[in-house]
């Protein structure tokens, strides 16, 4: 299924794709379905006084949103990366999708994962009537090059946001509403295909023996905390941290405490 052009562009192609800031052990992150690595700007200026702390654009930001492609393909992607940035590990941060890649780069490629960061994130698939939904929502834009509706973005402002941030901070809801209504409808389609049918890799985080912060934000609706929680009985070393007036993008709503629990992780783990 995979692109290989797609693949090495993160190996060739690296710094035009990636925030690259500070020196030290790595801390690689991955966003989530409809963000970008700006997602997360706050972690990256706190932690790059002791840390080189890296964030980059997945597919669907980049030129290479199509065809289709699958959680592998974008952990292979994760493997260029590395390659790209000179690294032979890392501890990998991952929010929403790019949590659901997170878990898929630790098992394909063990050797290049120090630990693991998973924000507003589940090792579980989708229940098939979400899937339903989200399917029926991007169907329409399968072969659409220009930009989704302003409608479809403004409707994802509950996805990403909790209640806080949509009531407190409209400015922040705004700016990505306005970024969101730039996407082509066929990499958004391509992006949400490549995590609706995922498998469920629950039964294989016993596998992943090293340690993982599990981050969630305590109002996300779209993922609840109750549906990470699970992760905790199956990862050898997991710790989880509730964030505060917080939703599903937490590391932009609430990020201070975001940051707080990135870095008591990173000082006391490394």
């Amino acid at each position: 299924m995979g692109d290989e052009t797609a693949t090495e562009m993160y190996r060739t192609r690296t710094d035009a794709l990636t925030t690259d800031v500070g020196e030290g052990r790595p801390v690689v992150f991955a966003h989530g379905t409809l963000m970008d690595r700006t997602m997360f700007a706050p972690q990256l200026e706190a932690l790059k006084d002791e840390y080189r702390a890296v964030a980059y654009d997945l597919r669907a930001r980049t030129d290479r949103y199509a065809p289709g492609y699958d959680l592998w393909d974008l952990a292979d992607d994760c493997d260029a990366l590395l390659d790209g940035i000179g690294e032979e590990s890392a501890v990998i941060g991952g929010m929403s999708m790019g949590g659901f890649l997170a878990l898929r780069f630790a098992l394909e490629y063990p050797e290049r994962v120090d630990g693991l960061v998973l924000i507003d994130s589940i090792a579980a698939p989708h229940p098939d009537e979400e899937r339903a939904e989200y399917s029926a929502l991007v169907e329409p834009y399968a072969d659409v090059l220009e930009p989704i509706p302003r409608e479809i973005a403004e409707g994802s402002t509950a996805e990403l946001f909790g209640e806080t941030t949509l009531e407190e901070n409209r400015e922040l809801v705004e700016t990505w509403v306005d970024r969101w209504a730039t996407y082509s409808g066929k990499a958004v389609y391509h992006e949400l295909g490549s995590w609706l049918g995922r498998a469920d890799v629950t039964d294989r985080l016993s596998e992943i023996d090293v340690p993982v912060l599990i981050v969630h934000g305590e109002e996300d609706s779209t993922l609840p905390p109750s549906r990470a929680e699970p992760m905790l009985e199956e990862l050898p070393d997991a710790e989880m941290e509730l964030i505060p007036e917080a939703g599903h993008t937490s590391t932009l709503e609430n990020p201070e405490p975001v940051t707080d629990a990135i870095r008591a992780f990173l000082d006391t783990r490394f």
